[in-house]
């Protein structure tokens, strides 16, 4: 989530702060920017890649600025706080309580996927959700929602959403992580609970092989 400020407002505390200085006031004749804006980034997580050095209590933190942080994760281990467990390579969301300890820990690599809960109206088919790398969420057989993106702020799953017939007008959802698994995924809002499974492709019967049948086969 980003907070844009008006860059005019900026402005006005710069001029207050020099009322003092009669020549920085501007004349009748000169003009003050106001298209141009400041963001400010509140995502408190840290991003990175888990390193080789990663032990049971620890994890080791390349983070996306070239930072090397190696964290302590037994009091997030402790708090039900670290979601996805983690190996080499896995792309990690890391929110810190100081450079040397982690608050909670999400493995991004282990939400990506598809994951699929029983349809409530119908137990003998699914539905669910596909997280895609880039952000990229996608609904599975659930045409009335349309899922569009996704991403973690402040330790929160935040999903994007049309409706449809809404007009195209973007829901968006935070929801707090409660589990995360290799199968399954559970998160929730104030008003109701997400238990989902990761979806198992069913091979094809005919891509099946059987083995030929050999001379014991036949004995009696």
């Amino acid at each position: 989530m980003k907070k844009i400020i008006p860059f005019v407002f900026v402005c006005t505390l710069v001029a207050l702060g020099s009322c003092g200085s009669k020549s920085s006031q501007p004349t009748e004749n000169e003009e003050i920017d106001t298209t141009a804006v400041v963001i400010l980034d509140d995502d408190s997580l840290v991003y990175g890649i888990c390193g080789d050095g990663t032990a049971m209590n620890t994890l080791q933190l390349i983070t996306d600025s070239g930072d090397t942080l190696t964290l302590s994760i037994a009091e997030a281990n402790d708090n039900g706080r670290c979601f996805g467990g983690f190996q080499s390579g896995d792309r990690m969301a890391v929110m810190l309580q100081d450079q040397e300890t982690a608050r909670m820990v999400i493995n991004q690599s282990a939400l990506l996927g598809d994951w699929v809960m029983p349809n409530p109206l119908d137990g003998s088919s699914e539905m669910g959700i596909r997280i895609k790398e880039g952000g990229i969420a996608e609904s599975i057989d659930q045409p009335a929602v349309i899922y569009r993106s996704w991403k973690l702020i402040n330790g929160k799953l935040e999903i994007v959403s049309v409706r449809e017939g809404g007009n195209e007008e973007e829901e968006v959802n935070l929801y707090d992580i409660i589990s995360l698994g290799s199968d399954s995924l559970v998160y929730k809002d104030a008003d109701d609970t997400f238990e989902y499974t990761r979806y198992k492709h069913k091979e094809h019967k005919d891509a099946i092989k059987l083995e030929s049948a050999s001379e014991d086969d036949m004995l009696i």
